[in-house]
C-alpha cells in the first residue's frame, strides 16, 4: 500500500503542475467580448465581433422606470457618433419588473415613443444564476480585465473601446450624454 502511495503521490504533483495553466488559457481564449453571443430583440444573432473598430456603449434598458426617458438621450448619443459608436439597449426584467412586455411590445415602445434606431438585444438576466454571459463578462474583472461591478438598476452603462475592452461603467444616474461618457467619444 505504501508503495502504490510512493507511485501516486508524484503522479499527482506532476498532472498538478502540467494542468494548473489550463483554466488560465481556456480564459484567454474566451475572455474576448467578441467572442459572446447574444440574439436582437427580433431573435437573429448579434456577431459583436461585427463592432470591432467603434466604441460599444451597454445599457440594460426597461420601459416602465424613471429612467426610461434615457432612451431620448441613448438615441442622441447613437444619432451624433454613430461612425464610431454602437449602443446596444439590453431589455431586462429583474429591477421592480419594469420590462414586462415581449419583444415585439418593446420594441414598438422604443420606436413610438424614443425613435430608437440603435441595436437592441433579447431581453436578457443582467445578474443572479441565470446571467447572460455579456453581462458575467461586464461584471467580472477576471474576464474583461479591469473592473467587477453589479448592476444595482437599471440604465446602467458599460462603455468599450474600440478594440472591445473595457473602459468603464456608469451608474443610472449617469445620463447618455454626459462628459463622462461623451469625452471618451471625442
Amino acid at each position: 500500500m505504501i508503495k502504490i502511495l510512493y507511485v501516486l503521490i508524484p503522479l499527482g504533483i506532476i498532472f498538478y503542475f502540467i494542468n494548473r495553466n489550463k483554466p488560465a488559457k481556456l480564459m484567454q481564449e474566451t475572455a474576448s467580448i467578441y467572442n459572446i453571443s447574444i440574439n436582437s430583440l427580433t431573435g437573429e444573432p448579434i456577431d459583436l465581433s461585427q463592432f470591432k473598430g467603434k466604441k460599444i456603449l451597454i445599457v440594460n434598458t426597461a420601459s416602465e422606470c424613471g429612467f426610461t426617458g434615457q432612451y431620448e438621450g441613448l438615441q442622441e448619443l447613437y444619432d451624433t457618433y454613430k461612425d464610431k459608436l454602437v449602443v446596444i439597449g439590453v431589455p431586462c426584467n429583474q429591477f421592480g419588473g419594469q420590462e414586462p412586455g415581449s419583444a415585439k411590445e418593446i420594441e414598438s415602445f422604443c420606436q413610438v415613443n424614443y425613435g430608437v434606431t440603435f441595436l437592441m438585444t433579447e431581453k436578457v438576466d443582467v445578474k443572479g444564476d441565470n446571467q447572460h454571459e455579456l453581462y458575467t463578462w461586464l461584471t467580472n474583472k477576471e474576464l474583461n480585465g479591469v473592473s467587477s461591478s453589479t448592476v444595482k438598476w437599471n440604465f446602467q452603462k458599460y462603455l468599450l473601446d474600440e478594440e472591445g475592452h473595457f473602459v468603464d461603467y456608469y451608474y443610472s444616474i449617469t445620463k447618455p450624454l454626459s462628459s463622462k461618457i461623451t469625452d471618451h467619444l471625442k
